[in-house]
């Protein structure tokens, strides 16, 4: 890792202020390939062994930011967490892009093949404040992280909340991909909440908050093996995630409001940094072939990596259990509700 004050400025929110560059579609790559961030000396990076070379670490009143080329890692005391921007996942195949700064607004758009467009707005420090779909005119509104209420503060990371009180059984709140079908997919998928929630909550705040997280239950996606060090989908893998695509468009479909958080996870064995990446970007390559091959709207998907930091099974050897990603509805967290 390189220590360099040089570093493209960060903002408090831990991204990169959008440039011209990012003003531009991302043309679709291979299926399953995901996408491949772009080393200082302009090559294709595809493995995380060859982004360990690009990171660059500089010190921030008290935070510890890792630059990658597409990612900041941030150490703050005994907390890690790594944050990119979705744009560049809503840039991947889309019809157009812009970038537009609207005062202390910055403001993208992608269009997408359909002429859907999706707005997102980011507040002058770099956070999401509204994200909306477009259709012919109308918006319909995915995030809205405006503050509004005593407790809601844009910025906030984490939150201290009691554990899950989980009492239903654990084969429902916990569902094994391999061994569900469609009806359970779609049943957990549109899951209540277990446990009560409090007020509506930030998408930061659910990012990096487990106790709120584990409030909704979840579908541990166990059919999809990567390459070590890799963060693509084999190509014959990718047929796997049709019942899960199915069962997320089908829920759309009935609300086009709903959104869905992809958790990448890792075992313990390697770098924390390395798996942290690795995370993050698998959860990514989930999301690209939703959308790509099964057509999943990708405004209605956010994706976080967590890397070795909440296992399935507690041991810090080589555990396939603990190399998963998973997906669980988050709509009534960020909308303060039951449902």
């Amino acid at each position: 890792m390189v220590p360099n004050t040089q570093a493209a400025p960060i903002t408090p929110a831990g991204v990169a202020k959008p440039t011209a560059e990012q003003a531009k579609p991302i043309a679709p790559a291979a299926a399953g390939a995901g996408l491949a961030p772009q080393s200082a000396a302009g090559k294709t990076i595809q493995r995380v062994d060859q982004l360990r070379s690009e990171r660059r670490e500089t010190t921030e009143g008290g935070r510890t930011f890792i630059r990658e080329p597409d990612r900041t890692i941030i150490r703050e005391g005994n907390r890690t967490i790594i944050r990119h921007d979705e744009f560049e996942r809503f840039r991947y195949g889309a019809r157009d892009v812009t970038v537009d700064r609207r005062g202390n607004e910055t403001v993208t758009v992608a269009v997408r093949p359909n002429g859907d467009r999706i707005v997102s707005t980011y507040d002058a420090n770099g956070y999401l404040l509204r994200r909306v779909r477009v259709v012919n005119g109308r918006e319909i509104v995915l995030i809205d992280n405006r503050p509004r209420g005593a407790n809601f503060r844009i910025g906030n990371f984490f939150v201290q909340i009691a554990p899950a009180r989980v009492r239903i059984p654990r084969d429902r709140y916990i569902v094994d991909y391999d061994r569900a079908n469609p009806a359970l997919i779609y049943e957990t998928l549109l899951a209540p909440p277990v446990d009560v929630i409090e007020r509506a909550y930030t998408l930061d705040e659910i990012r990096y908050s487990q106790p709120l997280r584990d409030r909704m239950p979840r579908i541990d996606l166990n059919t999809i093996t990567f390459e070590t060090g890799s963060w693509e989908i084999p190509p014959d893998q990718i047929g796997r995630l049709a019942g899960i695509a199915e069962g997320v468009n089908r829920a759309i479909q009935k609300n086009p409001r709903e959104i869905f958080l992809i958790e990448g996870h890792t075992d313990a064995v390697g770098s924390d940094l390395d798996n942290l990446s690795l995370s993050d970007r698998r959860a990514e390559s989930v999301a690209v072939v939703l959308t790509q091959e099964f057509g999943v709207p990708p405004e209605n998907l956010v994706t976080q990596g967590y890397g070795e930091q909440y296992l399935k099974v507690a041991t810090n050897g080589p555990e396939p259990a603990n190399r998963r990603v998973t997906v669980r509805r988050i709509t009534p967290l960020l909308a303060g509700n039951a449902r």
